[in-house]
């Protein structure tokens, strides 16, 4: 994260609150796999100020959709057997939008990506992909139909950018930029090395240096939020049993920022920009 550079969480972008549409190539959702489900809600919505609203998925199951001001801001699940069998750990997963999840998972595997399941219907709210890129990061990428996706932005609480940690900068950026046009870049003004990258006119996250990830990391997608307060947010995060993977800093000219696991071990960032 060190090294973040003058266009951190799109702050390049005009505020808005309300989204009706994500152009392709933004990322689009953003999705909880805990271990538990119910403690997982109670954290959030007291972090956050989402409201939980719970609907049935498959037998015994929920999955969980967080709304800020009656809008779409996240969703949650409970960690699949398949996935804790195979050690898989609490995570927050990424989606990308997509104009077509079965050509974009083709693409991705054309270009060295692995799909770890190929496109499927969600029901009628759209048509998604689970891919992990070729050097071990996963993603999803989802194709509207009813559902597209977040629904507010820019205010406390929503998804504003998004890291990329992985080993390989260079072979990550190409695969990347191959499957979704992105322009994967550095600063000319950030010496750090840190990368930019922009979805057509907005820049919506960044790939730091591989000199900065912390042995033995797996290759994983960190998801930001946007808060009100950085300090506060962590301090309450921590009171709620939490662990601060990196206390409140800031970083000059750009914001404040804190990354956290929460108390079943998901990583997440909160960020508030010092614009």
């Amino acid at each position: 994260m060190v090294g973040i550079g003058v266009h951190f969480c799109g702050y390049d972008k005009p505020l808005m609150t309300n989204i009706d549409n994500h152009p392709a190539g933004s990322f689009c959702w953003i999705e909880l796999h805990t271990s538990d489900q119910p403690a997982a809600k109670s954290f959030y919505s007291a972090l956050f100020g989402w409201e939980a609203h719970d609907n049935p998925m498959g037998p015994n199951g929920f999955y969980t959709m967080f709304k800020l001001q009656g809008r779409h801001a996240a969703a949650g699940c409970t960690l699949r057997p398949d996935e804790s069998s195979h050690g898989v750990p609490p995570h927050w997963m990424i989606y990308i939008k997509v104009d077509s999840a079965d050509a974009a998972a083709a693409k991705a595997k054309q270009l060295g990506g692995k799909v770890l399941a190929p496109a499927f219907d969600v029901m009628d709210a759209g048509r998604m992909a689970v891919v992990q890129d070729p050097t071990g990061a996963t993603f999803c990428v989802w194709q509207v139909k009813k559902d597209t996706g977040i629904g507010i932005a820019s205010v406390h609480g929503t998804l504003c950018w998004a890291d990329l940690s992985t080993p390989d900068v260079k072979r990550a950026s190409d695969f990347y930029s191959g499957v979704f046009g992105w322009q994967v870049a550095a600063d000319p003004k950030d010496p750090s090395g840190y990368l930019h990258i922009k979805n057509g006119e907005h820049f919506i996250g960044g790939v730091p240096p591989s000199k900065y990830r912390q042995p033995g990391t797996p290759p994983h997608w960190l998801a930001y939020f946007l808060v009100d307060d950085v300090d506060a947010s962590a301090s309450k995060a921590k009171g709620m049993g939490a662990n601060l993977f990196l206390p409140p800093m800031t970083v000059e000219g750009v914001g404040r920022m804190s990354v956290i696991a929460d108390p079943q071990g998901a990583v997440f960032a909160i960020f508030k920009s010092a614009r």
